[in-house]
């Protein structure tokens, strides 16, 4: 069975195209000074280098404390975001749109963001296969106009960090870039594009997730998070990007209690969320910053390998990463939601599941509530036991890439494996040469 879903896709950059149109274009220039071999020649763009630390600050501001140090990457980001601005390359003032904390114990946030609603026919999206192979002839970021990116991104050869304002965009070592979403969730709302030039498709691997944490840590500011959206949990460009914004508010998700499960021998502690809505992980701390990202990352390579659509939350300037397992496409397309919920709109990917709701209706937001964003919410998580299943799978893949050596790993595996004999049942399901449905009321989760 295959299942897909019509919705009306984010528009990201202004040019943007329903699938298949741009592959109709006939070869040559284009004339939009985008990213492709047509207009690359003599291209160039500022370039901002870090310095690769072992460790992030642990000395993180706690919100609400007190402002944070101005770095520079936040202020030539901030800075390059404005200009764009100015030049009216956003679809709509994303600082006009109204926003509130909605009354109750967990904090969530409200935004009305009627202009990120598109008035065109919806697409069909296929949402059980997390892993799909790039297509060029689709919407991707090499299609981008150069004016849409502020700089290229990476690790600095010399071992200090440095700003160039002035830089060639090389073909042959493809750079990482942060363009501007022109679809804004919040003030500063970028994409980081790993390797925009290698068209990598939609998945997490070392590299790229190790590079999102620089940028987290070279930020160094609380309220900047980064974002992740597989396919099958709300991303529909499947080309490899993180979503990045300023909030001066703590997400709920950040302030949700946690009981630790785990910790490895690599210093990363596994811990899961408590009294949220949505069931997921998270993990902090490490030996060292690629410690953290490895093992997250192998969490994730998991997940994506067992056809599990999942979103990723980075917070506290890289210290604290949230993981999330989701099924609320799955349940729509097999027409699981309420009618009540679909009219909403709201795609729950991983800002709305991290607390901060962006609505479409101003009913929506007139009449939001703790109760109705808990019910969205409570509809997008795995059931219990099916998250369970799914630990135990991402402790197995932790203990066996060699993070996860030490008791604590050992003990988890053994513990989740005992009470829900998840991995022979997954590994059976995973064999058969179609798709198929977990079974229960709440295990929704298609596998290969």
């Amino acid at each position: 069975m295959m299942l897909r879903i019509k919705r009306v896709p984010t528009v990201v950059s202004n040019y943007q195209k329903e699938e298949g149109e741009e592959g109709s274009r006939r070869g040559g220039g284009c004339g939009r000074n985008c990213l492709r071999n047509c207009c690359l020649q003599g291209a160039r763009l500022p370039l901002y280098t870090f310095k690769k630390v072992d460790r992030i600050a642990t000395d993180v501001l706690e919100h609400g404390k007190s402002e944070p140090p101005v770095s520079f990457l936040n202020s030539l980001l901030l800075g390059e975001w404005e200009e764009r601005m100015q030049r009216g390359l956003f679809r709509y003032d994303v600082t006009t749109c109204e926003t509130k904390v909605i009354p109750g114990s967990h904090g969530f946030i409200a935004q009305l963001n009627e202009g990120r609603h598109l008035k065109k026919r919806p697409t069909e999206f296929r949402i059980d296969k997390v892993l799909q192979p790039f297509d060029e002839n689709k919407f991707n970021f090499t299609k981008v106009g150069q004016e849409e990116m502020l700089f290229q991104f990476g690790e600095s050869e010399d071992g200090e960090g440095q700003f160039f304002t002035d830089a060639t965009i090389d073909p042959e070592n493809s750079p990482s870039v942060v363009a501007i979403n022109v679809s804004p969730i919040e003030y500063g709302h970028v994409l980081l594009i790993p390797r925009v030039l290698d068209c990598l498709p939609q998945r997490i691997d070392r590299d790229s997730f190790l590079l999102a944490l620089h940028m987290a840590a070279e930020a160094g500011d609380p309220y900047f998070r980064l974002g992740y959206n597989s396919l099958g949990a709300f991303a529909t460009i499947n080309h490899l990007h993180f979503q990045a914004y300023y909030l001066t508010l703590p997400f709920p998700i950040e302030r949700a209690s946690t009981k630790q499960i785990a910790t490895l021998d690599n210093g990363v502690k596994i811990s899961e969320l408590m009294n949220y809505p949505v069931r997921g992980l998270v993990f902090e701390g490490g030996n060292a910053l690629q410690d953290l990202s490895n093992t997250v990352s192998d969490a994730c390579i998991c997940l994506q390998e067992n056809n599990i659509p999942y979103n990723v939350l980075i917070a506290d300037c890289g210290n604290r990463i949230f993981v999330l397992p989701q099924c609320y496409a799955e349940k729509q397309a097999l027409g699981e939601v309420s009618s009540e919920l679909l009219d909403t709109q709201v795609n729950p990917a991983v800002w709305e599941i991290s607390g901060h709701m962006v609505l479409k209706r101003k009913k929506d937001y007139e009449d939001a509530s703790e109760e109705n964003a808990w019910r969205l919410l409570a509809e997008v998580s795995l059931s219990e036991e099916r998250f369970q299943e799914v630990n135990a799978l991402i402790f197995e893949a932790i203990y066996y890439s060699g993070n996860g050596s030490g008791a604590d790993s050992e003990n988890v595996v053994e513990d989740a494996n005992a009470k829900h004999k998840s991995t022979e049942k997954v590994n059976a399901i995973n064999e058969t040469s179609h798709s198929a449905m977990v079974t229960g009321s709440q295990g929704c989760i298609v596998l290969q």
